[in-house]
């Protein structure tokens, strides 16, 4: 094989919190660490799934590809790493959850339980997926599709059947290609149809003691009844991680691969707005970040601030492919070998409000629309209000927002014109904050 071409694997899951990468959740993952990078300070762009998908597969921030909220299709001329990767000599698998191809009316098309038609697959040849796969099936059966639009039917643990369909993949796929395959989970997500997370019952006695993170402790939400179980789920996904991996290595091909491991966004369980995401808080936005082979350094642990954008142009890179000039994020190898660096993330929050939100290395800086009507729909405001503002360093659980606080008033007019800064970089339109300087109530 071209080693200028190795094969490219994306495990993807859904909702998965920073924090579940411990050695009792996530023993197979923890053991390869010492193969690849960890990115502890990874963090998504989009907190919410459809968006975050569309920043993956084009590699711009949402407000450049259009997909600001959920049910909205990805627009079909859009040139995704499928598409780049496949002109560049690379055959080209999806297996999962696309949840990019359906509108919210008949006139734009809506596929959440059929096929996707092979113009709305983001270029992808070899073909498992469902396009919101939570309607498709739950944690112990249902279907997905194939390239020719045939239902295939699945009996079993969901997140174990969809591995299966990743190791027929690699086990059939030709050596004398390069491949990049698309691993898209939705464990840890919640499942739609029952309202709830859904594991097996060995993988939920295997976590049964994990107490839950003190971040959400101090707040009202539904994680006493579903943490255990969102545990189950992390840790299923671990062990297909592993089967994965093995897969690689049975077929002679894992010395040839470079293999990510990430998730779209975080999960804070109903602690600080109605639902589990769409927010700048820790929970929401911080997310595990893996690299394994290439050049990315054995054993090591990146203390580097990176961005969920990062992952389509290191992907790109990873492949030899030069990255497209209008990517909106780095190539995380280029982080890591010092050759490039970043300051502050930038997020941009939708549904539950229209936000803006920095995260720096010691604050959280988030901004939002005076209107709530905007958060469906309106890619830009004119005018933001302060919404949140948190030091990190002294309160890493965020239990105290300082956005009040007049001792902030020079970090946060710093951290705005950061956020400006970002905002102007990833093509949005000027705005104006309207700063609280109010002193907080004794």
């Amino acid at each position: 094989m071209d080693k200028k071409r190795p094969n490219i694997v994306v495990f993807f899951t859904d909702q998965q919190r920073w924090d579940t990468i411990d050695e009792r959740v996530a023993p197979n993952l923890c053991a390869m660490a010492s193969e690849g990078t960890t990115f502890d300070d990874a963090f998504t762009c989009q907190p919410v799934c459809g968006p975050a998908r569309a920043c993956i597969q084009t590699g711009v921030y949402a407000t450049r590809n259009g997909c600001i909220t959920n049910a909205v299709p990805l627009d079909e001329d859009a040139d995704t790493i499928a598409k780049i990767l496949g002109r560049n000599g690379y055959d080209t698998a999806y297996v999962g959850k696309w949840h990019l191809a359906s509108g919210q009316t008949e006139s734009e098309g809506r596929y959440e339980t059929t096929a996707v038609p092979e113009r709305r697959r983001g270029g992808y040849r070899y073909w498992r997926a469902a396009d919101v796969l939570e309607y498709t099936s739950d944690g112990t059966g249902g279907f997905v599709f194939d390239e020719d639009g045939n239902k295939l039917t699945f009996e079993g643990c969901r997140a174990d059947r969809l591995t299966d369909y990743a190791v027929e993949y690699i086990e059939q796929t030709d050596r004398d290609k390069p491949f990049f395959l698309f691993v898209s989970y939705l464990e840890p997500h919640h499942q739609n149809t029952s309202g709830r997370f859904e594991c097996m019952p060995d993988d939920r006695r295997a976590v049964e003691q994990v107490p839950v993170p003190p971040d959400l402790l101090p707040f009202k939400g539904n994680y006493e009844d579903n943490y255990t179980d969102y545990l189950g789920c992390c840790h299923g996904l671990d062990r297909n991680f592993r089967r994965v991996v093995d897969a690689l290595k049975a077929n002679g091909a894992y010395d040839d691969t470079v293999i990510f491991f990430t998730s779209d966004h975080g999960c804070h369980f109903m602690t600080r707005n109605g639902e589990y995401k769409r927010s700048c808080h820790e929970a929401s936005i911080h997310i595990p970040m893996f690299a394994f082979g290439g050049a990315y350094p054995k054993g090591e642990k990146s203390g580097a601030l990176v961005s969920l954008l990062d992952l389509p142009a290191s992907v790109v890179a990873a492949a030899g492919v030069e990255v497209p000039s209008y990517f909106d994020g780095k190539d995380m190898a280029k982080i890591c070998a010092g050759q490039d660096s970043r300051d502050a993330v930038y997020i941009q929050i939708s549904e539950d409000k229209l936000g803006r939100a920095v995260r720096t290395e010691r604050y959280t800086y988030a901004i939002k629309s005076p209107r709530k009507s905007d958060a469906w729909g309106t890619p830009y405001s004119d005018v933001y209000v302060e919404d949140y503002l948190y030091d990190l360093d002294v309160d890493p659980c965020e239990t105290r927002n300082l956005i009040h606080d007049r001792n902030y008033q020079s970090v946060k007019a710093e951290l705005a014109a950061t956020l400006k800064r970002c905002a102007a970089k990833a093509g949005e339109p000027p705005f104006k904050i309207r700063y609280r300087l109010i002193a907080p109530k004794k």
